[in-house]
């Protein structure tokens, strides 16, 4: 299609055409030919070209696809949280490696029971975590969030649980230096009590076994801080069927603070022999003074007679005491007036008095006694000295003791 078009004003990058209908047309005058004014009069022939319409239709839908296939097919998947190994405080837990797609990672955090224990650091290089200082026997929940410019994304939950002090099966042994027969028993133990056996040191090793500490695995539970154990530890363990602390099992620990079996001693105690107990039953008491060093006691003084109080008497009769006991069942006596005792003072003063004039004349008959001994000993102290003499002279050698 020819048009004529007629120009009216041209500037320096836009001229402005009239059509016949008077219609303002901008057009680029660096299309237009040279030398061209105000006043001109140019022909514009317009069609549509087909070719390269289909060709650019085809090279958009390429790209479109190719947008499509990058970035619409392909999304962030969630993480997939597991448990690798639980102990009686402690668990470790792993995840398969995050996938992103073309998404960047923002953060990924781990949260225990509902709420955020913490975020992992680096995401892309660590898939394990150890949790510690767990409480013995008792449940958890935890599972991982994933942020991403392409979302938010969460795991599965994960219920957990820590050991019980009995279940050895969470012990995970990395063997060091060590004879080769212990390290076969070693294996058969850990076998035995369900155990784990490793080669290398990992995150979920929970002690390291050997007899002598050296080379990069013992380096390595060093730099981890793991208990370094003799393999008599285990033995132990199985022994008491529960998990034994690791004090007195250090390489260089003393072998006298190993103590097998300190969960039997109480109960030894608290349950006695029915021996014990019959010889407790049938043993009679002893006297609290029968164990006590007999000792002289010193002379006492004789004491007089007990003065009574003023206007009491001074002996008690028979006829006294009956009636009290006949009273006793009655009804109960009258209290004595103020200027006269009770009678039951008066009976424990005669009393007393009995009881000193006895000991005062068991004290005299033991000072004599005692006098008596004395001097009869100086005499044959004597005669033992002159049968000495005569048969030793003086002055050669020494006396022996001589047991009188």
């Amino acid at each position: 299609m020819l048009v004529s078009l007629t120009v009216g004003k041209v500037d320096a990058g836009v001229a402005v055409l009239l059509t016949q209908d008077n219609r303002l047309i901008e057009f680029p005058s660096v299309l237009l030919p040279k030398n061209i004014s105000s006043g001109s009069i140019v022909d514009i022939d317009v069609s549509r070209n087909h070719a390269a319409e289909s060709k650019s239709i085809a090279s958009f839908q390429s790209l479109q696809k190719r947008i499509l296939n990058t970035y619409g097919l392909e999304t962030p998947s969630p993480p997939v949280l597991r448990l690798r190994n639980a102990t009686q405080t402690s668990l470790v837990l792993e995840w398969e490696p995050i996938k992103l797609a073309t998404a960047s990672l923002k953060s990924l955090s781990l949260y225990r029971n509902g709420s955020k224990a913490g975020s992992i650091p680096r995401p892309l290089e660590m898939m394990s975590t150890k949790i510690s200082g767990l409480a013995i026997h008792a449940e958890y929940t935890f599972h991982l969030v994933l942020r991403t410019t392409a979302g938010t994304y969460h795991s599965e939950k994960l219920t957990c649980r820590t050991h019980k002090m009995t279940d050895l099966s969470g012990i995970t042994v990395t063997p060091g230096i060590m004879p080769q027969p212990q390290r076969e028993a070693l294996a058969r133990a850990i076998d035995r009590i369900g155990g784990k056996l490793i080669d290398t040191v990992r995150i979920d090793t929970t002690h390291f076994v050997c007899t002598e500490g050296r080379g990069p695995a013992w380096e390595k539970a060093v730099e981890m801080n793991l208990p370094v154990v003799r393999p008599e530890w285990l033995d132990a363990c199985e022994a008491e069927g529960t998990i034994v602390g690791v004090r007195g099992y250090y390489l260089n620990a003393d072998p006298k603070h190993r103590q097998l079996g300190p969960r039997q001693v109480p109960q030894q105690q608290q349950q006695p022999t029915p021996e014990s107990v019959v010889s407790e039953a049938t043993t009679p008491p002893a006297s609290s003074h029968s164990n006590l060093p007999v000792q002289n006691a010193p002379a006492a003084i004789p004491e007089g007679p007990p003065t009574p109080f003023p206007g009491g008497p001074t002996e008690v009769t028979a006829a006294e005491i009956q009636p009290e006991h006949e009273d006793d069942h009655s009804e109960p006596p009258a209290p004595p007036p103020k200027d006269e005792p009770a009678e039951g003072v008066k009976d424990d003063e005669k009393d007393d008095a009995d009881e000193s004039d006895g000991h005062d004349e068991a004290e005299d008959t033991k000072e004599t006694d005692v006098k008596e001994g004395l001097e009869t000993v100086p005499a044959v102290e004597a005669e033992t000295l002159k049968e000495i003499d005569k048969v030793q002279p003086e002055g050669e050698g020494e006396l022996e003791e001589v047991s009188l």
